[in-house]
């Protein structure tokens, strides 16, 4: 693709649930992907790792973000940059949905 793509709100190309997760895909060219992540209270994710880098751009509520042995706290406003092949996990510790943004390169999800 050689032209820009445009995701008006509330669009996604497709939505995932999963305990307390919601995944909104909502763009994947060949070399990234973009996924808007919604956690209730109290939801986590696996440890999980892959190839790549990921960036994390936090917009609601707090998390625990873990990479490696390392756990960053974070909130509103913070940017997180990881490499992919490195362990890592997120828990929303707050008493709030947390939302964030994650831009993946590779893209990694279906």
């Amino acid at each position: 693709m050689r032209e820009a793509k445009v995701i008006r709100s509330g669009a996604s190309e497709y939505e995932r649930k999963i305990a307390g997760k919601k995944y909104k895909f909502l763009i994947k060219s060949e070399k990234l992907g973009g996924i808007l992540v919604e956690m209730e209270p109290g939801a986590y994710t696996e440890e999980y790792e892959h190839e790549g880098e990921e960036i994390k751009i936090f917009i609601q509520g707090e998390v625990e973000y873990t990479v490696g042995e390392k756990i960053y706290r974070l909130k509103e406003g913070d940017v997180l940059w990881h490499r992919s092949d490195i362990p890592h996990r997120v828990k929303n510790t707050g008493d709030k949905k947390a939302v964030f943004f994650t831009v993946d390169t590779p893209p990694t999800v279906a």
